[in-house]
């Protein structure tokens, strides 16, 4: 059986499948109820993600942790479409600061209505998920804008960049722990939490989503160099097309720039740098950076983050939520090869 793809988390436990599946139908019932607005246009912005999919990794964690306390409690679904809600309008505001044309197979909201509806459009998801918050009582609220603070903070780092001297790859690492790491964390916690799941177990929850979300994203790094397209569902190589370093590219700069760094390695440093708009550029240096170490270094750290995951569950009773989780890691592990 399989709950959820793209990730192919299997699931042998029939009851477990049947929970999780109505959970999330009932995030994507609450997700087109809570950006329902007396205003046809704003109706039609604020749903054009939630219609266009997606993988719906945050409520899914929170359907996974419920299973931990009562799963049926009456704030497992809300606070998952909080967390969905919240993590669709960083999509916008993202999209309007990368200029991107294309979210989800469709037209960015940027692209179509222009960067000031997409920002308010953001901004109204935010608005709804806080009126949601309000029902689920102040301790989720303070949770919520503790975990909003850090991901915007993550945010600005990533634009500011490191301090002086500070190594560039720590600072990666934190921004992602930020601006990824911090919400599935709250996915986590609030599935959890809301369930009535002992305080120990919710830490434990907790600690672990920050560590997966992390560890997908890097594994989201690799595949962008690894992989074809087939494989990662995107063109490869976007993110150096973008000019955008992820640790793939940030292990090489650190190994050029090192006592061990070769020519070969400042020449791809260079190669790089330059204009990867140009298509046989852009096949050059996909192909060199596929072959470097760096990267081989960056599918290590994948793995590290997700097996520090899968060992934080140990302490949980064995049962079908926590194989599920498990099974989240070892998914991180296949994705990064």
């Amino acid at each position: 059986m399989t709950v959820v793809e793209p990730f192919g988390l299997s699931v042998r436990d029939q009851a477990l499948e049947a929970d999780v599946q109505a959970g999330l139908a009932a995030v994507e019932e609450g997700l087109l109820e809570a950006t329902k607005s007396d205003v046809p246009f704003i109706t039609e912005a604020a749903q054009h993600l939630v219609r266009a999919g997606g993988k719906r990794f945050r409520p899914l964690l929170v359907m996974l942790a419920a299973q931990f306390g009562d799963p049926y409690s009456p704030g497992v679904v809300p606070s998952a479409v909080v967390v969905e809600l919240t993590h669709l309008a960083t999509l916008y505001h993202d999209d309007v600061m990368d200029e991107a044309d294309v979210r989800r197979g469709v037209a960015s909201a940027n692209a179509r209505w222009g960067n000031s509806v997409a920002v308010l459009t953001g901004d109204f998801l935010f608005a709804r998920a806080s009126h949601i918050l309000a029902d689920l009582g102040p301790e989720a609220v303070r949770i919520q804008a503790e975990a909003f603070e850090r991901l915007v903070t993550g945010q600005i780092l990533e634009t500011a960049g490191p301090r002086d001297g500070q190594d560039t790859i720590d600072h990666y690492l934190d921004v992602l722990a930020g601006k990824t790491g911090s919400l599935v964390a709250v996915a986590c916690r609030f599935g959890a939490m809301m369930s009535g799941a002992q305080e120990s177990v919710v830490n434990i929850l907790t600690q672990y989503g920050e560590r997966l979300g992390t560890a997908f994203q890097l594994a989201d790094d690799v595949l962008d160099i690894a992989s074809d397209s087939h494989e990662s569902g995107k063109t490869p190589g976007t993110d150096l097309r973008e000019g955008i370093a992820t640790l793939p590219v940030l292990h090489l700069r650190a190994l050029a720039e090192g006592e061990s760094g070769t020519a070969e390695d400042r020449a791809l440093c260079e190669l790089l740098a330059g204009d990867l708009t140009d298509d046989a550029r852009h096949a050059e240096a996909l192909t060199k950076l596929r072959a470097h170490p760096a990267l081989e270094q960056a599918r290590r750290d994948t793995v590290r983050y997700a097996e520090q995951a899968r060992a934080l569950l140990a302490p949980l009773a064995q049962c079908p939520a926590k194989a599920a989780l498990e099974g989240l890691c070892d998914a991180v592990v296949h994705r990064a090869g």
